[in-house]
């Protein structure tokens, strides 16, 4: 059993086969996925949301993506506080910073920021964090505005970054990216975190590990990246899987069957 920590099934790059695309997720062993709630940005905060009611499998957050700060408006904040509290909707996320392409002005981004970490206390709710050649202001803004849990999405770091964003309370979900050959500083980042706080994921339709690279990714992916890190650490591939699952679990609690 597999969790997909992070992917992107509402976009129409799914449009076509997204029920096909469900089903062999299912069969790669990959029982539960976490459906990204940005999609294009507001004023449409619903998009994870409705997938997660029509599929038993998948689960939801809601938030404005780093991408989209500019277009966040007055009434972005209530709604996105009525989504978390719906019982399918487990984070906010997600948020952060991208410096990377400067969609939205960098003082816009921080701003929305740390609005939606204000909304996440405030609820109870977990945070999934997105930045890219952002990693200072990332951590400084953490640091002066969060005190919960989440998670460091396709973590992109090297085993410094992993270091400070486990003191910092977060679980560490690793993407295709580490099965690049020029990845070795987050091979490195998964060697140095603790298995009780590892993640794994697909960001699907992006970043498909080897050997679908350069292709659309989708959650039966997850498999192929889990198999990779097992190997890469020396676990054996169920409990890694078992391990890995153990660990959605514990930061959402709300996914398990009772």
């Amino acid at each position: 059993m597999l969790v997909d920590s992070h992917c992107h099934l509402d976009g129409h790059k799914f449009d076509a086969d997204r029920d096909e695309v469900i089903q062999r997720a299912i069969d790669a062993g990959v029982t539960r996925m976490l459906a990204i709630g940005t999609g294009d940005g507001p004023p449409d905060l619903e998009v994870a949301v409705r997938l997660a009611e029509r599929y038993d499998c998948i689960w939801a957050t809601a938030g404005v993506h780093p991408h989209d700060a500019a277009k966040w408006t007055p009434d972005c904040g209530p709604r996105i506080r009525e989504l978390l509290r719906r019982p399918r909707v487990l984070a906010l996320g997600e948020i952060g910073l991208d410096y990377h392409y400067d969609f939205s002005p960098r003082d816009v981004q921080r701003r929305v920021f740390v609005e939606q970490m204000e909304i996440a206390a405030d609820v109870g709710k977990p945070i999934v964090i997105h930045t890219r050649e952002a990693w200072d202001d990332t951590f400084e803004l953490l640091e002066r505005h969060w005190r919960g849990g989440g998670i460091m999405h396709c973590f992109s770091g090297g085993p410094a970054e992993a270091k400070r964003s486990l003191a910092m309370g977060f679980h560490i979900s690793f993407s295709g990216i580490v099965t690049y050959p020029k990845a070795p500083e987050v091979r490195e980042a998964a060697r140095i975190t603790p298995l009780d706080r590892a993640l794994v994921e697909t960001d699907a339709p992006y970043l498909a590990p080897v050997p679908h690279r350069g292709k659309r990714n989708e959650p039966a992916y997850t498999a192929k990246t889990a198999a990779y890190l097992a190997e890469f650490l020396g676990v054996e591939y169920g409990a890694f899987c078992k391990a890995t699952s153990a660990n959605f679990e514990a930061l959402f609690p709300a996914v398990v069957v009772k």
